[in-house]
């Protein structure tokens, strides 16, 4: 007899997950399936679970596949049971290849073909929605993106598109998604559109997707233009949708821990915010070569004003900037400083010039020091007038952080509260002013006019 065993969450069970376990009952003839508890799915990074482990459990018995259902409880479990059960073939999706291979000293591993389509009729039955995303763009962080989307219960990323179908055939073939070249089937076929490509494309897209009626997720920045971000805000709100900008700092549990300690007098009334965001750029790469949307502070300001803004409010008395440029006039380095009515704050970026990147929050009787990476903040400390005195904090910080801001995105789809606390849309359109101002003073603002 042929033995075969799967795992999974099975959350909010849906024809992928019948699939999945109809093609591993025929591998074999008796179906070993592990369903994940709730602690291991947590200490593993997946987020968003919606189902008991006693619904989810009912669902796969349901399916009739499973001869016999077993709990995963850790990662070091998968070999143990392998042993124990005598296991012949362990299989599961192939948006895991490669990542089970240890495996096969012990026994056949097989990854079998993941269902690209979730269909909406299933999902119709359900009392919660799988939100299927497609995604618009295919660089470096679309593919973060997918990877960090297999760990959030609750969604299924549909496809891709891009106006360059050679270059979205093979971020579908590499990534085992659906390619769309014509936009109108897109849009049909999916609840969420994910923004992922150049800077001077998102409020078109942005606009397209929310005439279709679809949610969206933009990378940031989200908008060049503070009255395109109102414009869109307003027209999100109106057709009750969420727009949401992905500086995924503002939604990392590490953040948000060291904005509460901030905020919650035990360093004073907060004086001075310094947040640093430095990294060495390849020279050939877009940023460091387009002339229009490149340079220092339109791929990293976001992040840097982050900090500022939740801190010390948008409405800021005096904005100066100053760079440092690049033969091109990119600016490799720049530094923002901001007046406010009772604080100074300065954000540095730079992806030509390399420096001490931490985050420095400064009050009346102390303060919070993160170092580089703090816009991935696992840690940070705070300090007073005496020096013996220091308080220490960390947080997990998972991945690539983008499952944290999709794991909000979707609690805000699923609530009342359309206008999230933890980057609000007036943070969002402040970001916009700032990066338009910048644009401006940079000798930008008639190639963004043309």
């Amino acid at each position: 007899m042929t033995k075969v065993i799967t795992y999974g969450t099975f959350d909010l069970f849906h024809e992928g997950h019948y699939r999945l376990l109809q093609r591993a009952k025929a591998l074999g003839d008796y179906l070993i399936v592990g369903v994940t508890t709730e602690t291991y799915d947590k200490a593993r990074g997946k987020l968003g679970v919606m189902d008991s482990l006693v619904t989810r459990i009912e669902n796969v018995k349901k399916t009739g596949f499973a001869d016999e259902i077993i709990i995963e409880e850790s990662s070091t479990q998968k070999f143990s049971d392998i042993k124990k059960y005598n296991i012949d073939i362990f299989t599961v999706g192939s948006d895991w290849v490669g990542t089970f291979d240890y495996l096969s000293d012990y026994c056949k591993v097989v990854y079998l073909e993941r269902t690209r389509d979730i269909s909406s009729t299933m999902l119709r039955e359900q009392k919660r929605h799988i939100q299927r995303i497609g995604i618009v763009g295919t660089g470096r962080i679309a593919g973060r993106f997918v990877k960090e989307a297999k760990l959030v219960s609750g969604v299924s990323t549909q496809g891709v598109y891009n106006p360059h179908t050679d270059s979205a055939k093979r971020f579908a073939e590499k990534w085992d998604i659906n390619v769309y070249t014509e936009k109108e089937a897109f849009y049909k076929e999916i609840d969420v559109v994910y923004i992922a490509s150049p800077h001077e494309t998102h409020y078109e897209y942005i606009k397209e997707a929310l005439s279709k009626h679809k949610h969206v997720i933009c990378e940031k920045p989200l908008v060049l233009q503070k009255k395109q971000s109102e414009e869109i805000f307003a027209e999100a709100k109106e057709k009750g949708l969420i727009l949401f900008e992905g500086i995924k700092t503002a939604y990392c549990p590490g953040f948000q821990q060291l904005l509460g300690i901030a905020c919650s007098g035990i360093i004073g009334s907060i004086r001075n915010v310094e947040a640093c965001f430095t990294k060495l750029e390849n020279p050939e790469n877009r940023e460091m070569t387009d002339r229009v949307y490149g340079g220092s502070f339109l791929e990293l300001g976001s992040y840097v004003m982050l900090p500022v803004l939740k801190l010390f409010g948008t409405e800021y008395e005096k904005l100066e900037f100053d760079s440092i440029e690049a033969e091109n006039g990119l600016d490799l380095f720049t530094k923002v400083s901001l007046r406010y009515p009772m604080g100074i704050a300065t954000a540095t970026c730079g992806l030509g010039v390399k420096s001490e990147g931490r985050l420095l929050i400064s009050g009346t009787k102390g303060y919070i020091v993160a170092e580089a990476p703090w816009w991935k903040t696992t840690y940070f400390e705070v300090h007073y007038e005496d020096a013996e005195r220091v308080d220490k904090y960390s947080e997990t910080f998972l991945g690539d952080g983008i499952r944290y801001e999709l794991s909000e995105f979707l609690s805000m789809i699923n609530s009342k509260e359309k206008n999230g606390f933890k980057l609000t849309r007036g943070e969002s359109i402040a970001i916009a002013g700032i990066m338009e101002k910048f644009m401006r003073v940079n000798g930008r603002e008639k190639h963004e006019e043309t």
